[in-house]
């Protein structure tokens, strides 16, 4: 078989280009729907990538010294879906047929978990280059936890575009790739000067380069189509040590057909006519879906070179599991992001049991969930004296200097979301990030693509309430915990007290398959009252029976969450002096519970049953739960400036204004029987 450097003439990579460029065209035109403008301009720096500069194995996409691309403008999928294809990895010509089809491996936009190959999810602006912060990051500390030198190498490529930094998810995670002098992240913008609406003029003529290295990234401006320009610019950027790199490339959108610069080759087939016309042009006189097979043999020998290579390492890895058994299990354990099987024995026996903030409790849970899951990772935007959420024992990383386990994200929440996605698609981290819960507004886009991905990210939210007083309604979350709990797949827990903030924590570290939330009390908290038989277990299960009715079957059900469960227990009190027979129970997380087997649920909260739902937040959610004839007790308007226990007085969640509320509620219910 000839070697890669003797195939690699400029007549077969300018053929690899064309082909590339057809077949994205041609998978646009089959699902009548997609981008193809972008992908035809793209070609010739994709083909570069792959074939000089990429290292990676398609026959193990999980590889874990690979580099990773990252095609941040996703709506350019069809570039990336051809690309892997021709790289070898399980990406079928039939599957590019199926472009945007039902249960097809190439949806409109590139999914991590559907597509081998693919190594974030893309498509809304500025999150793909925010998530490669991120892997860059985690990679630089990866490195420091090997065990021998040059076991960790990877960089991280990637492609942007006008969109993603007109997005401001982008400049944020930007800015702290230049503070943070990340070397092994390099990217190309693509410079076409359009967008949807037309020229970019219309809306953006900053000089983005001058920007970026304002940011402290490394800059250079090329010709995008000018192979010698792709080439030298990569090779400079590959080399180039200290901080980020951009390679503006100017590039002509649709390049080629009669669309050639123009808003219309940006989101629509380029019809019947157009194809037919460029394909002329091109002389490209084959079927649909061709693959030429002398472009299917470079790219077939560049896998082989990635082979050997990936070989290699695994060669080094396995010498130095010999030489030293005992510093290999650990990377190995590391790698795997292993939790300890007594984690939540752990976790519980940490919990203070005194009446403190939830912000407090789950501080001191989480210190010693760093202590038994060195995987753990993360920060704050600038609030860890109030997130309560720094890793004692570890320094926090700098530029240069990456072993420890704190990141500062400055005041970045869009980008600390992003960031903390891009750690979790990274092997040897379980990342968090944390702020107010109020800021989760910033965050939303980032826990959506996390929950669609099934990314183990963990999201910390403290001052959870309108209990956080004084600040005022800016800072008081009302709606964000439906808002949260509405995310398919989000997990969102709020714990009562320390013992379930150590439920929590369990279930963030060792859940695999989505991301977890907790949002945590500023005001201190009751410790719940459990009696000596008490199962920890069923704090596992998202809602459980914190104390039961007396005398037989509870005649009401009060559900309460958070700072109202302490509420709602000495409403209980009252409740039951007046004859009722009161059950009540604590939801520390409604989507586990959910979850649960039909006997569980109908255990804790019994069908037929009044229930009353206790949560200082917007109430027609609840209505799910309770029923149209059960109870909402919430707020449905914005918070105010005061003391926390004037708040509590003013908005009726004080215990006596609780039982009077449901006493009148179940009076009324009584008159109608």
């Amino acid at each position: 078989m000839p070697t890669l450097d003797a195939l690699m003439t400029d007549e077969l990579v300018n053929k690899a280009v064309v082909t590339v460029r057809v077949l994205a065209a041609d998978g646009v035109e089959k699902a009548a729907s997609g981008h193809p403008g972008t992908p035809m301009a793209l070609a010739d720096i994709a083909v570069a990538l792959f074939l000089r500069h990429l290292r990676y194995d398609p026959t193990d996409p999980a590889w874990l010294n690979r580099d990773r691309f990252v095609l941040s403008c996703g709506h350019a999928s069809m570039l990336l879906y051809s690309m892997l294809h021709l790289a070898g990895y399980d990406l079928s010509l039939e599957d590019l047929k199926q472009f945007r089809q039902w249960g097809s491996k190439t949806p409109g936009h590139p999914e991590v978990h559907v597509t081998p190959g693919v190594e974030t999810t893309t498509g809304p602006l500025g999150q793909g280059i925010s998530n490669a912060v991120g892997m860059a990051t985690a990679i630089k500390m990866l490195a420091t936890r090997a065990p021998g030198r040059d076991v960790v190498t990877a960089r991280v490529f990637g492609i942007c575009s006008d969109g993603d930094l007109q997005e401001g998810v982008a400049s944020e995670a930007a800015s702290l790739a230049g503070h943070l002098g990340l070397d092994n992240l390099i990217f190309f913008y693509d410079d076409n000067h359009i967008s949807i609406d037309g020229d970019t003029a219309l809306s953006f003529s900053e000089d983005v380069a001058a920007r970026f290295r304002a940011y402290g990234w490394a800059t250079w401006d090329i010709d995008g189509h000018d192979h010698a320009q792709i080439n030298k610019a990569l090779g400079e950027a590959v080399a180039h040590k200290g901080q980020p790199k951009l390679i503006r490339a100017k590039t002509k959108i649709g390049i080629g057909s009669i669309k050639e610069g123009s808003e219309k080759a940006h989101g629509e087939p380029l019809g019947e006519k157009a194809m037919k016309a460029w394909r002329e042009s091109l002389k490209w006189e084959h079927e649909t879906f061709f693959v030429p097979d002398d472009v299917r043999g470079l790219f077939a020998a560049r896998a082989e070179v990635g082979k050997a290579e990936h070989a290699a390492w695994k060669t080094k890895l396995e010498a130095i599991a010999k030489a030293d058994p005992a510093k290999a299990d650990v990377w190995d354990r590391l790698i795997r992001k292993d939790v300890p099987a007594n984690l939540y024995a752990e976790l519980l026996a940490a919990a203070p049991a005194k009446e403190v903030a939830t912000r407090v409790s789950s501080g001191i849970v989480e210190q010693r969930a760093a202590a038994l899951v060195p995987s753990l990772a993360g920060g704050s935007a600038d609030l860890n004296p109030s997130t309560k959420t720094y890793i004692e024992g570890s320094p926090a990383i700098s530029k240069g200097e990456f072993a420890g386990r704190n990141i500062h994200f400055g005041i970045r929440e869009h980008a600390m979301g992003a960031f903390v996605n891009g750690m979790a698609l990274t092997e040897g981290f379980i990342p968090f990030g944390s702020t107010f819960l109020v800021f989760s507004d910033y965050m939303r886009p980032t826990i959506r693509l996390a929950a669609l991905s099934h990314m183990q990210s963990i999201f910390v939210f403290t001052h959870d309430s309108v209990y956080l007083g004084e600040d005022g309604p800016t800072h008081q979350p009302v709606e964000h915990f439906w808002t949260l709990r509405l995310i398919p797949r989000v997990h969102f827990f709020r714990p009562a007290d320390g013992q379930e903030c150590a439920a929590a924590w369990a279930h963030a570290l060792e859940r695999r398959d989505g991301p977890t939330v907790m949002a945590l009390s500023r005001q201190n908290l009751p410790v719940l009252p459990r009696g000596e038989q008490f199962d920890p277990a069923v704090m596992r299960k998202g809602a459980y029976v914190v104390v039961d009715a007396e005398g037989g079957a509870p005649s009401i059900v009060l559900i309460a969450t958070g700072s109202e469960v302490g509420v709602a227990l000495e409403a209980k009190k009252l409740l039951d002096a007046k004859g009722e027979k009161v059950r009540v129970v604590s939801a520390p997380c409604l989507e586990v519970f959910a979850a649960q087997d039909d006997a569980y649920r109908a255990s804790v909260l019994p069908e037929g049953t009044p229930r009353v739902a206790i949560e200082i937040g917007v109430t027609a959610p609840w209505k799910s739960i309770v029923g149209d004839r059960g109870l909402v007790i919430g707020h449905d308007g914005y918070g105010a400036s005061a003391p926390a226990k004037i708040i509590q007085k003013e908005f009726g969640f004080s215990p006596d204004t609780v039982a009077a509320t449901i006493g009148g509620w179940r009076a009324a219910a009584a008159s109608k029987a």
